[in-house]
C-alpha cells in the first residue's frame, strides 16, 4: 500500500516538475483546481447513486488524485506536504472518536450521543481557535443547498430552532404566500429573495424530518430524468417533441408514470406507439 501512495506521489511530483513537468499541471493552483476537486467528488457520489463499485473506484482514484495535487502544490509552497495531511486526519479521527480510541466504550455509545459528542468535540476545536461565532467556519465554498443545512444545523446547536416538523410547515406556508405576492410585484431582486426564503425553509423541513436534502433532491433528478426520457421514446424523439402541443406530452408523461407500477406495460406502449 505504501508503494503506491509513493507512486502516486512521485506522479505527482514529476507532472509539477518545473523542468520536465506538463505545462498544463504547472499552470495550475490551489483556486484552479478546487473546482475540479469538487466535480470529483460529486462524481464519486454520482457513482454511489448509480451503483456502480467499478466506477466508484475509478472515482474515488481521481478524488484522491486532488488531494496529492493539492499536498504538492502546498509542499513547494514548504507549508505541508502529504504526510502532514495524513497525519492531520489521523489525530482528528482518533480525537472526535473518545468512544472507539479513548476510555469509553463503543458498546456504551449510541448513534444519538456519538453524534453530540462530535459536535462537542468541533465546538471545542473551534473555541480553541480564538472567539469564534456559532457560524464561523462554515465554508463559502459548499453548495448552498449543504451550507443551508450547515448553518442551520448550527443555529439549533444553541437552541435557535424550531421545536417540531409542523412549525416548519407553517414557516413553509408563510414563505411560499409571500413568494406568490413577489410575482405579482414582478420585481426580479424581490421574487429572487422570496424564493430563496422558501428554498432555505424547505432545507429546514429536511432537516427536522431527518432527511439529506442533496440526496433528496438527487433522487427527484434522477426520477424526471427517467420519465423524460421514457416520454421522448414514445413521442418518437425530440424532433416530434417539438412539434406536440404540452397538453400531448403531459398525456404521455402520466402513461410513463403510470407505466412505473407496471413496467411490463412500457415496451408493449413504445410498441404501440
Amino acid at each position: 500500500m505504501s508503494n503506491d501512495i509513493e507512486h502516486l506521489l512521485s506522479i505527482m511530483q514529476k507532472l509539477r516538475d518545473p523542468q520536465t513537468g506538463c505545462p498544463w499541471d504547472l499552470q495550475q493552483d490551489f483556486s484552479t483546481i478546487a473546482p475540479y476537486t469538487i466535480e470529483e467528488a460529486y462524481e464519486v457520489a454520482d457513482a454511489i447513486q448509480r451503483g456502480s463499485l467499478v466506477d466508484l473506484k475509478d472515482e474515488l482514484g481521481d478524488l484522491l488524485l486532488q488531494v496529492v495535487f493539492h499536498a504538492q502544490m502546498a509542499q513547494e509552497q514548504q507549508a505541508f506536504d502529504f504526510n502532514d495531511v495524513v497525519q492531520a486526519i489521523c489525530d482528528k479521527m482518533t480525537r472526535r472518536h473518545p468512544h472507539v480510541f479513548g476510555p469509553a466504550s463503543v458498546s456504551n455509545a449510541d448513534t444519538e450521543s456519538v453524534r453530540q459528542s462530535w459536535e462537542h468535540i468541533k465546538e471545542a476545536e473551534r473555541g480553541g481557535q480564538g472567539d469564534l461565532g456559532v457560524l464561523d467556519g462554515v465554508p463559502r465554498g459548499m453548495a448552498e443547498l449543504q451550507r443551508a443545512l450547515k448553518l442551520q444545523k448550527r443555529a439549533a446547536s444553541v437552541g435557535f430552532d424550531w421545536s417540531t416538523a409542523k412549525q416548519v410547515m407553517q414557516k413553509l406556508h408563510e414563505e411560499t404566500a409571500e413568494l406568490e405576492q413577489a410575482i405579482q410585484s414582478q420585481q426580479q431582486e424581490h421574487m429572487q429573495e422570496e424564493l430563496g426564503d422558501v428554498m432555505f425553509t424547505l432545507v429546514n423541513v429536511a432537516r427536522k424530518l431527518r432527511i439529506d436534502p442533496a440526496q433528496a433532491l438527487r433522487a427527484a433528478n434522477a426520477k424526471f430524468e427517467s420519465r423524460f426520457r421514457g416520454v421522448e421514446q414514445i413521442a418518437g424523439g425530440k424532433s416530434k417533441m417539438r412539434a406536440m402541443d404540452i397538453d400531448a406530452m403531459e398525456q404521455i408523461w402520466q402513461r410513463v408514470k403510470n407505466a412505473e407500477k407496471r413496467p411490463e406495460n412500457m415496451t408493449e406502449t413504445a410498441s404501440n406507439e
